[in-house]
């Protein structure tokens, strides 16, 4: 029996490119450039599964795979893939949500005390050896514990942001989601809040909302301007759920304390960005789920989802 062909767009550990290889015959790419993408195009046509993250999927694309049959997406967001034109030619899509929740989480918290506490910035004043020459209290950070955290988005991420601030930090947690989350006011104490109330109210602002039409620009100069000139706002969601812009101009005129970022507009965030001149804001190259452990069971369960497909299973994380 003829293996179905599949394309590897993105870097993956070896055991998971063979596993796949039991049940598919494997292109892979790891990682696509200028360089391979002709290549790329070449295997498309006669590829059944696609498996990877990032890779903008829409009908320019798919009009060059005429057999695909499924995309899987080694990630929990799929604002990469044109889920409207897959379901129109009958493709299904997958994506590894919760395996990274815990993961995600640990970076919220790190990007948070970061920003608190002026980690970045106090590292490179040691590396210039500025210290002692400074007086101690231009060093102040402000604190993390029993202060009050405002998540927007409780998902999986956002319950177990909700648990380390809770249990951790002995944090008070709002919520705003689309539908209240009993289990999480039960567990967290967590009290739900409308938008603009829970933006005055917080003092870490924590957006972790997906990117969909609605949530495009949900956080820009309006909702910047509700928040407390001591708050901080994290973003691990999508670059694009927040306009940059009023996000520069917010923290360049301190009418915000602090943010600390994983996400980006544009990535890679260009070197002579607006945001890489300022000394309130931490940034990171979206790198919130990179832990070799976290990566490897995203990567085995897009897997998972690909070869039960092929072998005539539902596959266990559709995008419905």
């Amino acid at each position: 029996m003829t293996k179905p062909n599949i394309i590897v767009y993105k870097k993956v550990e070896p055991a998971v490119l063979e596993y796949l290889a039991e049940t598919c015959t494997v292109t892979y790419f790891e990682k696509l450039t200028d360089v391979v993408y002709p290549g790329f195009l070449d295997a498309l046509k006669e590829a059944e599964g696609l498996l990877g993250a990032g890779l903008k999927v829409d009908r320019a694309l798919l009009e060059q795979a005429p057999r695909l049959r499924i995309v899987c997406n080694t990630s929990v967001g799929y604002d990469n893939l044109d889920i409207e034109e897959l379901k129109r030619r009958g493709i299904v899509a997958t994506n590894t949500p919760e395996v990274l929740n815990e993961t995600v989480a640990d970076t919220v918290i790190a990007l948070m005390l970061a920003a608190a506490r002026r980690i970045p910035e106090l590292d490179a004043a040691v590396r210039k050896d500025l210290w002692g020459t400074e007086p101690s209290d231009s060093w102040y950070g402000v604190d993390v514990h029993h202060k009050t955290l405002g998540i927007i988005g409780m998902g999986g991420i956002g319950n177990a942001i909700a648990q380390r601030a809770k249990f951790g930090f002995g944090m008070n947690i709002l919520y705003h989601n689309r539908s209240r989350k009993p289990e999480a006011e039960e567990r967290f104490g967590a009290r739900y809040f409308e938008l603009d109330e829970l933006l005055g109210e917080a003092d870490f602002v924590c957006l972790m909302t997906p990117l969909t039409p609605s949530t495009a620009g949900l956080i820009g100069k309006r909702e910047l301007s509700l928040m407390k000139p001591s708050a901080i706002f994290i973003n691990g969601s999508r670059g694009a759920t927040v306009d940059e812009a009023a996000l520069v101009e917010a923290l360049e005129k301190r009418t915000i304390h602090a943010a600390g970022l994983d996400v980006f507009v544009e990535e890679p965030l260009p070197g002579d960005h607006p945001l890489t001149r300022l000394d309130n804001v931490v940034l990171a190259p979206h790198i919130g789920s990179a832990t070799g452990e976290t990566r490897l069971k995203m990567a085995m369960l897009a897997a998972e989802n690909l070869t039960a497909f092929v072998q005539g299973q539902t596959p266990p994380t559709m995008i419905r």
